[in-house]
C-alpha cells in the first residue's frame, strides 16, 4: 500500500483535532449530570448550552429552537412523526416526500404509511433536482408535511431550498429537510429559507459520532419524542450525552465559520476528479454539475461492478463508497441512481468519492494515478464489458 486516502467523507469524517480536546473534560474530570444543581452539574449545564447557542447561530436559529439528539436518523424520525401525529386530528394525514431521500426518511413515512397515513414519493429529475412544480401540485389541503432532504447523501445534488420552504409557507404546510450532509458544507439559514424543522448529524462535519440535533421552529407544537425526566426542555427525556454535545458544538462553529473559503479549495478538488475520471470511455457523472455538494463525485462506470472496484481500490489505500453506508451491505443497486433513470447495471457500477477539507491535492493525484488501471482490469474481467463492446461495434 503506497499511501492512505480516505475519500468517504459522506459517510463518515474524521474529528477534528479541537473537537477532541473540548471533549476530553467533559469524559474525565467534568463529568456533572448537567440537571444537578451543585457546582459540578453546573459546568456542564453550561457547557451544554454554549453548544446549544453555536448550533443555533450555526442555522441562523435561536437557542430554544434546538434540541439534542442521538443522530441524524433520530432527528428525522422525530420530526416526522411527531409532525404527523400532530396535524393528523385536524383531518391532515397526508404527506409528501421524494424517492430519493435517506431511509431514514423513507422507512419513517412507510410506517406511517402502516399508520393509516398517505404519503406521496415524488419523482426526481434527471439531474437529481426536485421539481418545484409537481411540488406544487402535490401538496393538497389535507397536507400535513413536506420532507425533503437538503443536499442528497450519494450523488450531491443541492435542492432549491429556499424555494421549497416558500411553496409550503405560503399554503401553510410544515416544512421539514434532512440537512445531514448539508450542513457546514452549505450557509443555512433557518429564518431566511422558511425551515420549520431541520435535521443534523455531528459526525458529518468532523464531530463525534453518536450525537445530532433538530431544529425545530419556535412556535411549531409537535409531540415529545421520549417521555420521562425534564431534559431538553421536557420534550426529549433521558440525561444528556455532555461530552458529545460539547463535541457538537465545536464541529459546527469550526465547520460554518469559513464556509465560503472551505467550498473554494474542495471544489477545485472535485472538480479536478470529475473533470479527469469522465475522460475513461463509457462513464457518467451521476447528479447535477453544478449544484452539488463542494466534495461529492458520484461516477458510473459501465461494464463493472461498485463492489470489486471499492475492494480494489481499498487494496490501493484508497476509501470511497458505492452507495449510502448505511445501505453498503445491501445488493440491490442504489435507489438514488434508479431514481434518475440509471439502469440496473450502470446503477450497480456506481463509485461515490467525498472530499473534506483534510483531503489534499496529492490525494487527488493518488486517486487519478491508480483509478483508471483498475476499472481497465476490471472490465477486461467482466463479460458485462464484452457485451458492451459488441454491441458498440455491431
Amino acid at each position: 500500500m503506497e499511501r492512505f486516502v480516505y475519500a468517504d467523507n459522506a459517510a463518515t469524517t474524521r474529528i477534528s483535532e479541537p473537537v477532541f480536546q473540548a471533549m476530553i473534560p467533559f469524559l474525565t474530570e467534568k463529568y456533572g449530570n448537567a440537571s444537578s444543581l451543585y457546582g459540578l452539574g453546573r459546568d456542564s449545564r453550561r457547557a451544554l448550552e454554549a453548544a446549544r447557542e453555536k448550533t443555533a447561530k450555526a442555522l441562523g436559529a435561536e437557542s430554544r429552537e434546538i434540541y439534542f439528539t442521538s443522530c441524524g436518523s433520530e432527528s428525522d424520525n422525530w420530526a416526522i412523526k411527531s409532525a404527523a401525529l400532530s396535524m393528523a386530528p385536524k383531518g391532515k394525514k397526508h404527506i409528501v416526500t421524494t424517492v430519493f431521500e435517506h431511509h431514514a426518511v423513507l422507512h419513517t413515512c412507510q410506517a406511517l404509511e402502516r399508520q393509516g397515513f398517505e404519503v406521496d414519493y415524488l419523482p426526481i429529475e434527471p439531474n437529481g433536482i426536485v421539481s418545484l412544480e409537481r411540488l406544487c401540485k402535490a401538496i393538497r389541503p389535507d397536507t400535513a408535511l413536506v420532507s425533503i432532504m437538503y443536499a442528497n447523501n450519494e450523488i450531491g445534488t443541492i435542492q432549491p431550498i429556499p424555494e421549497i420552504g416558500q411553496i409550503c409557507k405560503d399554503k401553510d404546510v410544515i416544512f421539514h429537510t434532512d440537512a445531514v450532509q448539508a450542513v457546514g458544507a452549505i450557509p443555512i439559514h433557518v429564518k431566511e429559507q422558511n425551515i420549520d424543522m431541520l435535521s443534523l448529524s455531528a459526525h458529518k462535519f468532523h464531530g463525534p459520532k453518536g450525537v445530532g440535533a433538530l431544529y425545530i421552529r419556535k412556535g411549531l407544537s409537535i409531540p415529545n419524542f421520549i417521555d420521562g425526566g425534564g431534559q431538553e426542555r421536557g420534550r426529549r427525556a433521558g440525561t444528556e450525552n455532555n461530552a458529545y454535545i460539547v463535541g457538537l458544538g465545536v464541529a459546527i462553529e469550526l465547520a460554518c465559520s469559513a464556509i465560503e473559503e472551505k467550498n473554494a479549495r474542495i471544489s477545485t478538488m472535485r472538480d479536478k476528479l470529475i473533470s479527469e475520471l469522465l475522460k475513461i470511455p463509457y462513464t457518467r457523472l451521476n447528479g447535477d454539475p453544478i449544484k452539488r455538494l463542494p466534495g461529492n463525485v458520484n461516477i458510473s462506470f459501465e461494464g463493472i461492478e461498485g463492489e470489486s472496484l471499492l475492494l480494489m481500490l481499498d487494496s490501493k489505500g484508497i476509501c470511497g463508497s458505492s452507495g449510502s453506508a448505511c445501505t453498503s451491505g445491501s445488493l440491490d443497486p442504489s435507489h438514488v441512481l434508479l431514481s434518475i433513470g440509471l439502469k440496473h447495471e450502470a446503477a450497480h457500477g456506481s463509485l461515490r468519492l467525498s472530499l473534506s477539507d483534510l483531503n489534499t491535492e496529492e490525494d487527488i493525484n493518488y486517486i487519478l494515478e491508480q483509478l483508471p488501471p483498475i476499472v481497465q482490469k476490471l472490465r477486461n474481467m467482466s463479460p458485462i464489458w464484452e457485451k458492451i463492446q459488441k454491441e458498440e461495434r455491431n
